[in-house]
């Protein structure tokens, strides 16, 4: 019974607008597609316009990352002549697996799309997102994530690009004697770095604003977010950022990044001193090698989170942004919020039932089942000499809730949650730049399958509803535009309302709001004040404030 992030998504009701009128009418426009040609500094390009919605998919924004070029900064993109076709998504990064509806996998990845209300040099906002599935899957042509309902609701241009993943996007070489691979195990990093720059150069002829530009992401994409938020060659190219259920605190330091490639080379039967012959293993053979480590480093944190997480993996075989002391000269949020975005409002926070999707994942079942006794079990395997104060201070703070709801707030906070926190906390404590934080909270009330316990809001379920996308689309339509399988409940389309109008108005002014919910205040220490996102939104100052306290002494 193993859940997917698709499954997961696939499961929320989905809606494209609030009425069924409308969806029909997205429907009817998918067959009235007009072509419409624009220049950039490269060249022009061909994208469709559908109604009140222009895409351009597949640009290229950097030069080829093969051969010669494997485990370097990207090229600069070569000029083209005549129009390009900018219709189809291009080719992810290789990551295992085979992405469904999307071109094959290719070193050759970088590309990305747009979506925009109109090619007309409006200067909207734009929010510039990086996908989830940490730092070795995804891309940017997942249909949840798809930008066109957010973009032509609330009047913004929404960025996605492919970038580098795994050993391609993350393999350090630093240490092994080459400058030109100085900055080898943050080219993912980079990449979405050059995305950024392609924005500052050609976004104005998209209807898009280069002065105006938010780097929002989840999981993955929020840890991502979190080191681009610390990168000083990033930091010219956005305004304000929003990490969502990925708080990377702390990245891959050197040692264990090169003790990492040095596994790698035994995987494919390489001495260190042969390290260059990786530039001529294929690159189905490179992602055999990465597999066969046998970790994903996917996670932005792993289940060790807290305020000592660490994206990429903390031990050696996972891959991730790197601490190299040149691309990313120091950990995101660890010991301090980064100087260099100190005057850059931020957005932090996560779901409230987080873990659901990882227990899912694994297979996990015992979890939804658990009576006092096996939880306190569990918590003293996991909380070595701790585990009495960790289940008293959820069990004064909780009283109503069942033993495994219990585990799995719990597991949230451990794994997301207070590293959100602390996120906040070190920014606040800037006294520059607001920081916002959120709980996302609107459940799904579908059973987990081959169980009697509520999906509730895991890991990933927000995607949808911050993209406006809360209506599945059916087998007929192109994107989130397309045709209607059924209308949601009038309460996920109000909650999905709420998330898209409070994340699209922080990408127009800074401060995120929605009409008719409650005035969000910024964070502090003195106040803590934490929206709750659902139908009708709420403030809570210092929300569960014992369980607070216990992660204070527990993880300082």
């Amino acid at each position: 019974m193993g859940i997917s992030r698709r499954d997961i998504l696939g499961a929320v009701p989905l809606a494209l607008t609030g009425s069924a009128t409308l969806g029909r009418r997205a429907f009817a426009q998918a067959a009235e597609v007009e072509y419409v040609e624009l220049k950039t500094a490269y060249g022009r390009l061909r994208g469709a316009r559908t109604g009140n919605l222009t895409t351009f998919k597949g640009i290229p924004y950097g030069g080829p990352v093969s051969g010669a070029n494997r485990f370097q900064a990207a090229p600069a993109l070569k000029p083209w002549q005549g129009v390009r076709d900018a219709l189809s998504f291009g080719a992810p990064s290789w990551q295992p697996g085979q992405r469904r509806n999307e071109p094959p996998q290719d070193e050759d990845c970088l590309f990305l799309n747009v979506w925009t209300p109109a090619a007309d040099n409006r200067k909207r906002p734009v929010m510039f997102y990086s996908h989830g599935g940490g730092f070795t899957t995804g891309s940017a042509g997942a249909s949840y994530q798809d930008g066109g309902n957010l973009a032509r609701t609330f009047d913004v241009v929404v960025v996605a690009t492919n970038h580098r993943l795994g050993l391609f996007g993350y393999l350090y070489l630093g240490d092994l004697g080459a400058e030109e691979f100085a900055t080898s195990g943050n080219q993912g990093l980079l990449d979405i770095r050059d995305g950024l720059r392609w924005v500052r150069e050609n976004i104005e002829a998209f209807g898009g604003d280069p002065a105006n530009v938010m780097i929002f992401g989840e999981s993955g994409g929020g840890a991502k977010t979190s080191c681009l938020y610390a990168m000083p060659s990033a930091a010219p190219y956005f305004h304000k950022a929003s990490i969502e259920s990925g708080p990377g605190i702390r990245m891959m330091p050197r040692d264990v990044a090169t003790e990492t490639t040095l596994m790698t080379l035994k995987q494919l039967g390489l001495e260190k001193s042969d390290w260059r012959k990786l530039l001529e293993v294929p690159a189905d053979k490179l992602m055999q090698a990465q597999t066969g480590l046998g970790r994903s480093g996917g996670g932005p944190l792993g289940m060790n989170g807290g305020r000592k997480g660490m994206g990429g993996g903390s031990s050696p075989g996972g891959f991730g942004p790197v601490v190299d002391g040149v691309v990313l000269p120091r950990h995101p949020f660890d010991p301090e919020a980064p100087s260099i975005s100190r005057e850059k409002p931020l957005l932090v926070g996560y779901n409230r039932d987080e873990t659901v999707f990882f227990f899912n994942q694994q297979r996990n079942t015992e979890v939804y089942n658990l009576t006092e006794e096996s939880l306190k079990e569990r918590l003293a395997k996991e909380f070595t000499g701790n585990a009495e104060a960790v289940f008293d201070a959820y069990r004064k703070s909780r009283p109503d809730a069942s033993p495994s709801d219990l585990y799995i707030a719990i597991t949230t906070a451990r794994m997301i949650g207070i590293g959100a926190m602390t996120i906040a906390e070190r920014k606040s404590a800037q006294h520059g730049a607001p920081a916002y934080l959120y709980v996302f909270k609107h459940a799904n009330e579908s059973l987990i399958p081959g169980t009697q316990h509520k999906m509730g809001t895991p890991h990933a379920m927000e995607i949808t509803y911050k993209f406006y996308n809360v209506e599945r689309p059916g087998q007929q339509g192109g994107n989130a535009g397309g045709g209607l399988m059924s209308i949601s409940r009038p309460e996920s389309v109000k909650a999905a309302h709420n998330m898209a109008e409070l994340w699209s108005t922080f990408a127009r002014t800074g401060k995120p709001a929605a009409k008719g919910q409650p005035e969000w205040p910024a964070y502090s220490a003195q106040v803590r004040a934490t929206m709750e996102i659902d139908t009708d939104c709420r403030i809570v100052n210092d929300p569960h404030p014992l369980e607070r306290k216990l992660w204070e002494r527990l993880d300082p």
